[in-house]
């Protein structure tokens, strides 16, 4: 019996080393969850971003009988600005559109996370050839976060 907690332990700890949020971008929201969404949402369109998606994880779970404290995921992007990232190389195309998490923690405190352009230039092994779009990228996605949480 010990012996069987113990890998599982040593499972559940491999599990979480693989699940690290390396290249994860967290700001706080001065605003709600909702608000903070809405402004992010109207922040891309503004960019000239198409807005793909709009997944609400909290309604999902409402729908069977679980609860979930505030939690959505914005899918966006801009083909003229992605297509370069899978120009360089396709399998960029995983990360994209670009997803921006809203979530409300423990404490009731809003969060907006995404992931950080630069770093998925860097975990595609993108190059010198992306590395100004992926900067373009990061700078756009950056200030749109920011004026959603502020």
């Amino acid at each position: 019996m010990a012996r069987l907690l113990i890998v599982l332990v040593g499972i559940l700890l491999m599990g979480q080393v693989g699940m690290s949020a390396d290249g994860l971008t967290t700001i706080s929201s001065s605003h709600g969850p909702r608000e903070t969404m809405d402004r992010l949402e109207a922040g891309a369109k503004a960019k000239g971003m198409t807005i793909f998606a709009r997944i609400d994880h909290a309604a999902g779970a409402a729908e069977v009988a679980l609860s979930l404290r505030p939690t959505a995921v914005l899918i966006f992007g801009a083909a003229k600005a992605g297509t370069a990232l899978m120009q360089a190389n396709q399998t960029t195309g995983i990360d994209l559109p670009l997803k921006a998490l809203v979530w409300q923690d423990a404490e009731g405190k809003t969060w907006l996370s995404y992931n950080e352009p630069k770093w998925l230039a860097q975990r595609h092994a993108l190059g010198p050839q992306a590395q100004d779009a992926a900067e373009a990228i990061s700078a756009g996605l950056g200030a749109v976060a920011r004026a959603a949480a502020e």
